[in-house]
C-alpha cells in the first residue's frame, strides 16, 4: 500500500491488522470532523477476528446467496465496517476511507444498504439492525428447510450482528431477541460491545439490568469475553457459539470505548466526536503506530486482509459445485431458488386472482385480502409472513402452510406475537436476505409502532409489504385509542413507500397485483373492518384503473359540474352521492384513489384529464385532509377528520362524523351556491 508505513513481522501481524482499523477510524473521523471513533477502536479486535477466521464471504460478490451475513447495528460505528471493507477487498479504496461524510462518497456516516459494497442494511436507528438480523436468520432457516436435501446441503451459513449498550436499550431489541430466542435460531450470534458508555456517560445512569440473565430467559446461550482485545477468547467464544446450533448466542465482550486514548479512553467524549490531533498522535504512540503518518496501512497488513479475496472465491467455488449437483439432482427447486433470488415470478401468476362478483354481496377488504392471499399463495411460493397477533382480524393466514417455528422453519405462517415494531424490522431482513417476499400486518392505527422500520424499508428500497387492516373510525366501539385518523398523511408522508387503499374487494385483488409485482419500493395496504359493496363493474369502469393511482369510476358523459374523490371505504358515499346530485340535474363525476403516490407517477396530461382543477372537487376520505388540497384545488374541499374518533358502532360513528352521501351532496350544493 505504501513505504511510509514500517514493516510488520508475522509475530506482529495480528496486533498491526487490529491497530489499521483503530487508526483508519481515528484519521477518517479526524479528517472529516464529525463521526463516532470510541466503537471502532473498542471492536477492532473482534472484528479483526470475525472477519479474518470465521466470516465466510467473498468480496468480489456480495450477491453470493451462501455468505455470512454481518450486521453492524450501531451504525454510528461505521468506519469499523468500512475499514474492514477497504481492507478485505471490497472496491472501496484509500481516498473512500479520506471521503468520510462527505457529498457522494461510499463512505457515508451511517452504512447504507445499495450504497457501499458489502453493506448488508441500513443501521443508525439503533436496535434496527439486531432484528434485521434476525429477519435474516429467519429467512435462512425457511430458505435451509425448504430447500436442503440430506444429500445436499447448501444453505448453511451464520449472521452475525455486533451491537452496543445503545441497541441493547431500545425496545426493539428486547423484541426481537425474545422472538429469535423462541425460535431458537442457531445461526444467529450477536457480538455485543459491552463498553458500559453511552453520550451521557456511564450507562450506569440509566442501564444497569443484567443484560446476561435478559438473554439466558429469551433462551440464549450466553458467553462472556472478559477482555475485548483477547483475541484467543473472542475466537474460542464465536467457535462455541457455531458449536450451538439449537439456540441463538449472545456475546458479551467487555470492550474499552476509545481503546488506547490516554485522555478518553472509556469516557463519553470518546463516543461521537473526533479525537483530535494531538490526542491521536498519543493514541497512535501508545499503540506503537507512527504517530505521525496518517492513513497508514502496511503492505503486510492489507496482504493479509486481502487473503479475503483468494478465499472467497475459493468458498465460493467450492459451493458452486455442490449447488451443480444440487441442480442435476434437484432441477425444479433449484430453478424456484434461483428464480425467488432473483425476483422472477411464476409466468401466468395473475390468473390465480380472484374476481368477485357483486351479487355475491358485501365483503370487507381485509376479507378480500384474506382472499386474494390465499389464492396466490400456493403459486407463489416464496410469500411469507404473518401479523403482530392478529392474524384473525387481519387475515393474513397461508390456509395451505404451517407455522413457522423451531422445528418446522418451512412453514410459512409466521407468530410474530404482540411486536409490532421488531416485526416490521423483521421483514426488512427477510426481505433483504432474498428469495422471499415478506408480509406483515397489524391494525392500522399501530402503524406508528412500525414506522422506523418502514421508513427504513423505503429508503433502502425493499418491496415488504404491509396489511393494515381496521382503516378508520368505522372501527367503531374500541374507540379513539383504536380509530386512525393522522395515519394515511402519515404514511403518504414517507418517500418510496406507495400506500394502496382499496374501494373494494376486486380493488383490492388489484391492490395485491401491484404490491406483488413491485420490486424496489414497499407496499402499505390499507384495508377496511367493515363490510362494502363489490362494485358492478357493468356500471362502473374497470377496476384496472387501480394501477394509475387514481381513474374515472364514473362520469357524466360531458363536463361535469363537480368531482367527487372517493379513497377507500368512502368510494361509496361518492358513488350514491352522484346518484342524488343527478336527481338535482347536477353532473357529477366520481374518481376512485386509491394511491397518491401512484397517481403522482402519471403523466401529468392523464392527471389534469382526470382531475381539471378547473372544475370544483370534493374528496372524502375518514382521516385527516393534510395533502387533499393538491387534488380539491383551490374551488374545492375535503370531508375528513379534524380531531380524533368516538366509541360507538362503526356506522353510528361515521355518520355522526359527517361521512355519508347526505353530507358529500349538501357540500356540493353549497360549492355550487345552489344550497
Amino acid at each position: 500500500m505504501t513505504t511510509k508505513c514500517p514493516a510488520v513481522s508475522p509475530e506482529e501481524i495480528d496486533i498491526a491488522c487490529i491497530n489499521t482499523i483503530r487508526t483508519l477510524a481515528m484519521d477518517a473521523i479526524q479528517k472529516a470532523n464529525s463521526g463516532h471513533p470510541g466503537a471502532p477502536m473498542g471492536l477492532a479486535p473482534a472484528a479483526y477476528v470475525l472477519w479474518t477466521r470465521f466470516l465466510r464471504h467473498n468480496p468480489k460478490n456480495t450477491g453470493w446467496i451462501n455468505r455470512d451475513r454481518f450486521v453492524l447495528s450501531g451504525g454510528h460505528a461505521s468506519m469499523l465496517l468500512y475499514s474492514l471493507l477497504f481492507l478485505t477487498g471490497y472496491g472501496l479504496t484509500l481516498d473512500d476511507i479520506k471521503s468520510f461524510r462527505q457529498w457522494g462518497s461510499k463512505t457515508p456516516g451511517h452504512p447504507e444498504y445499495g450504497h457501499t459494497p458489502g453493506v448488508e442494511t441500513t443501521t443508525g436507528p439503533l436496535g434496527q439492525g439486531i432484528a434485521n438480523a434476525v429477519g435474516m436468520a429467519m429467512a435462512q432457516a425457511h430458505q435451509a428447510a425448504v430447500f436442503n436435501r440430506p444429500d445436499h446441503n447448501i444453505i448453511n451459513h451464520f449472521t452475525y450482528v455486533m451491537c452496543g449498550d445503545g441497541d441493547m436499550m431500545e425496545g426493539i431489541s428486547a423484541e426481537a431477541a425474545s422472538l429469535a430466542g423462541h425460535l431458537g435460531l442457531g445461526s444467529l450470534i450477536c457480538l455485543y460491545d459491552d463498553n458500559r458508555i453511552s453520550i451521557e456517560g456511564s450507562t450506569s445512569i440509566a442501564f444497569t439490568e443484567d443484560v446476561g440473565k435478559r438473554f439466558e430467559a429469551q433462551q440464549w446461550q450466553v458467553i462472556k469475553v472478559d477482555d475485548g482485545n483477547d483475541i484467543k477468547a473472542i475466537a474460542d467464544a464465536i467457535s462455541a457459539a457455531k458449536d450451538d446450533t439449537s439456540r441463538p448466542t449472545l456475546i458479551m465482550l467487555h470492550t474499552h470505548i476509545a481503546y488506547g486514548s490516554p485522555h478518553k479512553q472509556d469516557t463519553a467524549d470518546a463516543h461521537g466526536a473526533p479525537l483530535g490531533e494531538e490526542e491521536i498522535s498519543l493514541t497512535k504512540e501508545y499503540l506503537g503506530c507512527p504517530p505521525d503518518k496518517k492513513f497508514c496501512v502496511p503492505d503486510e497488513v492489507l496482504a493479509h486482509f486481502r487473503k479475503a479475496v483468494v478465499a472467497g472465491k475459493e468458498m465460493e467455488n467450492k459451493w458452486n459445485d455442490r449447488f451443480n449437483e444440487y441442480s442435476n439432482a434437484y432441477p425444479d427447486d433449484a430453478n424456484l431458488l434461483m428464480a425467488g433470488l432473483n425476483k422472477v415470478l411464476p409466468d401466468g401468476w395473475e390468473k390465480d386472482l380472484p374476481v368477485f362478483p357483486p351479487k355475491k354481496g358485501p365483503i370487507a377488504t381485509r376479507g378480500a385480502s384474506g382472499t386474494v392471499l390465499n389464492a396466490l399463495a400456493p403459486g407463489l411460493t416464496r410469500l411469507m409472513g404473518g401479523s403482530a397477533d392478529l392474524a384473525p382480524s387481519n387475515k393474513t393466514i397461508i390456509n395451505t402452510s404451517h407455522d413457522f417455528q423451531k422445528g418446522t422453519y418451512d412453514g410459512r405462517n409466521i407468530r410474530f406475537g404482540v411486536r409490532e415494531h421488531a416485526m416490521a424490522s423483521i421483514a426488512n431482513g427477510m426481505c433483504l436476505y432474498g428469495g422471499i417476499r415478506p408480509y406483515c400486518a397489524t391494525f392500522l392505527v399501530f402503524a406508528d409502532y412500525m414506522r422506523p422500520a418502514i421508513r427504513l424499508a423505503a429508503l433502502m428500497k425493499q418491496p415488504v409489504i404491509y396489511v393494515f387492516t381496521h382503516d378508520s373510525i368505522a372501527v367503531g366501539e374500541d374507540g379513539p385509542t383504536h380509530q386512525p385518523v393522522e395515519h394515511l398523511a402519515s404514511l403518504r408522508a414517507i418517500p418510496g413507500l406507495v400506500v394502496l387503499r382499496p374501494a373494494d374487494a376486486n380493488e383490492t385483488a388489484r391492490a395485491w397485483e401491484a404490491a406483488v409485482k413491485s420490486t424496489d419500493h414497499p407496499v402499505a395496504l390499507i384495508l377496511s373492518r367493515q363490510k362494502l359493496p363489490v362494485i358492478d363493474r357493468t356500471k362502473y369502469a374497470s377496476d384496472t384503473g387501480f394501477f394509475n393511482g387514481a381513474y374515472v369510476l364514473a362520469d357524466c358523459g360531458g363536463t361535469p359540474d363537480i368531482i367527487l374523490i372517493g379513497t377507500g371505504a368512502e368510494t361509496h358515499q361518492a358513488i350514491e352521492a352522484r346518484e342524488i346530485l343527478s336527481q338535482k340535474e347536477i353532473s357529477a363525476r366520481v374518481v376512485s384513489m386509491p394511491s397518491w403516490e401512484l397517481f403522482e407517477a402519471m403523466p401529468r396530461t392523464y392527471r389534469d384529464e382526470v382531475l381539471p382543477l378547473k372544475i370544483p372537487a370534493i374528496a372524502i376520505e375518514a382521516g385527516i385532509p393534510m395533502g387533499w388540497e393538491r387534488y380539491v384545488g383551490e374551488n374545492g374541499t375535503m370531508i375528513g377528520m379534524t380531531g380524533f374518533g368516538a366509541s360507538a358502532p362503526g356506522n353510528v360513528v361515521l355518520e355522526k362524523f359527517g361521512f355519508t352521501a347526505e353530507n358529500m351532496v349538501n357540500t356540493a350544493l353549497k360549492l355550487l351556491g345552489k344550497s
